[in-house]
């Protein structure tokens, strides 16, 4: 009865922790440790309660196994008969067992372990631009990377050394969007003045416009296959256009806020929209129309961004980070915590979800479980206002080992994972006692 009540207490105790830890999140390191003497209690009791049938119908199989082993190896052959007429009885009764075990209750799934990642590090700051970096792009050959600003300007840096390349000018307002082809040498823009534009690399000039919205155009998104480009904005569309004839193939529309983020893919659904009208919307490209409206979040969806090697893509919204399964938009879980109007996601192939806030507060995230596994508040460019903290987009290299985020106080930052970290150095800290995953 002791037992009893101290198991109860326990669990008490560690609801009040579970709402003491979302309060102070950053003392997330220095809770008690568990008493392994009451989770072995814990553990026996329930375990006897349960599935103490279980653990009956269990040795019965044993015993009967080793009886049916011993029997074919000292019978022989003339004795099979007696082997057969036997074995149905044993059958029958490891059935009768069978149904006993699916009539018991399942255990509760608890939560996975999260995979080890290492933790990121600042390693580079990146000076240049005269107003807030909007945009980045990372050519597919890893070599240089464009990001785009307020200052309307395109800057395209080396990768390596961070050295500026060149400028583009040509948009007259904030340049929103940017997406290099890996099919051909041409870079894609978007800004708040309307524009669309296809800058010839090897030339870098613009070679055509897409004309057709008419407001701000925040987000575009290149066809993994096809020659069509995808843009989105404040007129709550999003367009499909022909890269070649610069054609409006299809225009988009059922939002009813502005669109704030595209992503399109090879398999289907081929376009995903989250908008800040609360939705997410996959689209049939063919048809030009709406498959299905995710109605989940509760706030506007400020980015959407693709697995590379899952079907499945995360939505970023104030409320939740939320992750879907493709092709139908199945909900798998919510990531809880980071409590910022979110700008951005990034992810790579190792599983690491990034997101970026509006307070310069980036979170990396376990996509599997959905663990958060490091918070990082970036320093603000010496010179700038505290207040000029805020990530507005980011992206990772092609090999995943560099994230290059994009900032109000006007700088690129690019970090990478602690070489030097080990699992020892850097532990999980994972506690499925208190890290259970809240459902919504």
């Amino acid at each position: 009865m002791a037992d009893v009540q101290r198991h109860s207490v326990h669990t008490l105790v560690f609801r009040s922790l579970k709402r003491s830890h979302d309060m102070f999140l950053s003392n997330q390191g220095l809770l008690p440790p568990v008493d392994e003497k009451a989770e072995k209690i814990k553990i026996a009791v329930k375990a006897r309660d349960l599935y103490g049938l279980v653990f009956e119908d269990v040795k019965k199989e044993q015993a009967m196994k080793a009886l049916q082993e011993m029997d074919s190896v000292l019978h022989s052959e003339h004795n099979h008969s007696l082997n057969t007429a036997f074995n149905p009885s044993s059958n029958a009764s490891a059935g009768a067992s069978g149904q006993t075990l699916q009539q018991l209750p399942r255990k509760a799934p608890s939560m996975p372990k999260p995979k080890w990642h290492a933790p990121w590090k600042l390693k580079r700051v990146i000076a240049g631009h005269l107003g807030w970096v909007r945009s980045v792009a990372v050519e597919p050959g890893n070599e240089w990377f464009a990001t785009g600003a307020a200052d309307r300007v395109i800057k395209i840096w080396d990768l390596a050394s961070g050295q500026l390349k060149v400028s583009l000018t040509g948009h007259v307002s904030a340049v929103r969007g940017l997406a290099v082809s890996d099919r051909h040498p041409y870079l894609f823009s978007c800004g708040e003045d309307r524009q669309v534009k296809c800058w010839d690399l090897e030339y870098n000039k613009v070679i055509r416009h897409y004309h057709g919205h008419l407001s701000a155009v925040y987000s575009l998104s290149l066809h993994p296959k096809l020659d069509i480009l995808l843009t989105a904005g404040r007129d709550s569309t999003a367009r499909v256009w022909d890269m070649r004839t610069k054609a409006n193939v299809h225009t988009l529309t059922g939002h009813t806020n502005t669109v704030a983020s595209v992503v399109t893919q090879a398999s289907e659904p081929q376009v995903i929209t989250g908008s800040h009208d609360s939705t997410i919307r996959l689209w049939d490209l063919a048809a030009g129309k709406s498959l299905c409206t995710l109605t989940n979040h509760k706030k506007s969806v400020r980015s959407i961004v693709l697995h590379p090697t899952l079907n499945m893509f995360a939505s970023a919204s104030p409320d939740n980070i939320k992750q879907w399964k493709c092709p139908e938009g199945k909900f798998i879980q919510n990531l809880s915590g980071h409590n910022a109007i979110i700008n951005c996601l990034a992810v790579n192939p190792d599983g690491v979800l990034v997101s970026g806030g509006d307070n310069g507060s980036l979170h990396l995230w376990d996509w599997r479980t959905g663990y958060n596994f490091q918070r990082l508040q970036a320093p603000v460019q010496p010179g700038s206002m505290t207040n000029e903290a805020g990530i507005f987009a980011m992206t990772f290299d092609q090999s995943g080992t560099r994230l290059i985020t994009t900032e109000a106080d006007k700088t690129i930052k690019i970090y990478k994972e602690d070489e030097t970290a080990t699992e020892e150095t850097h532990p999980i800290n994972w506690r499925p006692e208190i890290l259970k995953r809240r459902k919504f």
